[in-house]
Order: C-alpha cells, then sequence, then structure tokens
C-alpha cells in the first residue's frame, strides 16, 4: 500500500463511526450536528458503479468524529438499460434529476457513478477522499434549519409522514421531497458490463416525488402514494428533505422506517 493509500484508509477510519441501521431516525435539532445528504446516481448496467455502490453501503448511516451523520440515497438511472441490462431499480425520474444536476454543475453532460453532496457538490461516486472533503466542508456550513420526522404511517396505497420544521425558513421557500426506499437490495445480473455478478445496493430509491413546499416553521403532514414496486415484506425507509428549488442547496435531512 502506498503512503498516499495509508494516508486515504487512516482519514477515513477517523472520519467514520458506526452509527446503526440506516432507517433509524434523526433527532437533529438547529444548532445540532448537520445531516449531510449524499445522493448516488448510478446503475447495475456500468462496470464502474459497484465500487461506487459499496462505498454507499459503508457510510451510509454512519456518524463522522464530527457528528455528521450521513443519509443516502442509490439513484438507479436509465440510460444504461439499453445497453445490454436493463436495470430493475432503475427510474425516469432519477435519470431526470441527474440531468437537472448535470445543468446546476455546469457538465458536459450525466455519467455513472456520481455522487452529489447536499445538493451542494458533486464528485466521482467512487472517490472515498473527495468523498471525505464534501462531506467535511459541509460541516463547515451553518444548520440554520432543522427538519424532524415525527411519524410516518402506512395505509393501504399511502404514506402519511408527520414532520416538524424549526430556525430559519427560506424566503422563497424550499421544495420538500420525500423517497420511499428499500434498506437493501440484491440483483444478480445476466447480461452487460456486470454480467455474472451478484450486486448489492443501500437506500434505494422507488420513489421520489415532490410533496410540498416548505414556507413556514412548525408541524405539517403530507402523504404519498405506495410505488407499484412496495413489498410489504421487505424493509422500507422513508427520507424527507429540504432543498432549495432548481436542485439547490439541502437545507435539512431526516429518515425513518417503514
Amino acid at each position: 500500500m502506498s503512503r498516499e493509500m495509508r494516508r486515504i484508509a487512516m482519514f477515513l477510519t477517523l472520519a467514520w463511526l458506526p452509527l446503526g441501521a440506516p432507517a433509524q431516525s434523526t433527532t437533529a435539532n438547529v444548532g445540532a450536528p448537520k445531516v449531510v445528504l449524499v445522493e448516488l446516481f448510478t446503475s447495475e448496467g456500468c462496470s464502474s458503479c459497484p465500487p461506487a455502490d459499496a462505498l454507499l453501503r459503508q457510510v451510509n448511516g454512519t456518524q463522522t468524529s464530527a457528528g455528521q451523520l450521513i443519509v443516502g440515497i442509490s439513484e438507479h438511472v436509465t440510460y444504461w438499460n439499453s445497453l445490454g441490462w436493463s436495470d430493475p431499480f432503475s427510474s425516469d425520474v432519477n435519470t431526470e434529476r441527474q440531468n437537472d444536476y448535470s445543468e446546476r454543475f455546469h457538465l458536459d453532460g450525466v455519467y455513472t457513478p456520481q455522487m452529489v453532496i447536499n445538493g451542494a457538490e458533486q464528485i466521482v461516486g467512487s472517490d472515498r477522499a473527495a468523498l471525505v472533503r464534501a462531506v467535511q466542508k459541509e460541516g463547515e456550513q451553518p444548520s440554520l434549519m432543522s427538519l424532524r420526522i415525527l411519524a410516518v404511517k402506512v395505509a393501504e396505497h399511502t404514506v402519511r409522514v408527520d414532520y416538524a420544521t424549526s430556525g430559519a425558513m427560506p424566503a422563497d421557500g424550499a421544495d420538500l421531497i420525500a423517497v420511499l426506499a428499500d434498506d437493501s437490495d440484491r440483483s444478480s445480473v445476466l447480461r452487460g458490463e456486470n454480467s455474472g455478478r451478484t450486486l448489492a445496493h443501500v437506500a434505494v430509491a422507488r420513489s421520489l416525488v415532490r410533496v410540498a413546499k416548505v414556507q413556514a416553521a412548525g408541524e405539517h403532514s403530507v402523504e404519498m402514494k405506495l410505488p407499484a414496486s412496495f413489498q410489504p415484506a421487505q424493509n422500507h425507509h422513508v427520507i424527507l428533505f429540504a432543498q432549495m428549488p432548481g436542485n439547490g442547496r439541502v437545507l435539512g435531512v431526516d429518515t425513518k422506517p417503514l
């Protein structure tokens, strides 16, 4: 192992401490350690993606030495589906979201694997050192707003989420985005660049939708439809986050099991 690799390995050991299952709710208040949202745009048709999937598995639901909780989302895109393997977790919504990020970050186009940290910075999804730097950078930003899930209730075809916001609200409001995610998934890939491999994922987005506008502090409720892919016997969690319009900075995040 090179000196640089040893330095990175040591840095990662110090940076992340186990927190527990990713579906546990955060209880952050304004001024408390920040929750950092890490979105991974990935595809089972991409041979460069499994290392990024593994990196998200390692950091999702963990806490840094500075007290930052990492909340991850695997957002599988569709543009690899015509190249030998159709990713069963892919969604046009994820592809459109990545396209919006590409425009916002002034990139030449979309690519996988890509991570977006708190809507503020994008990196190659398998770059551990860049992820550490980005998370540290987010820890230096002031936590002006708090978002906390109070309760989640699953009905036959819908999910109701009660949540509370506090602190400084954006003058023009922020988008409230709800994600219904599988805790984990595995897939045996039969064709394409990952043919013959069994791939593992965490926090796989099965539904990602803008459900409200955050404009005032207080307690609120939203409802969303359960996706057709929802399997009651499987473990799931909901992720709720407030984001400035135009796929801007993420202001607050929380997660809770279904």
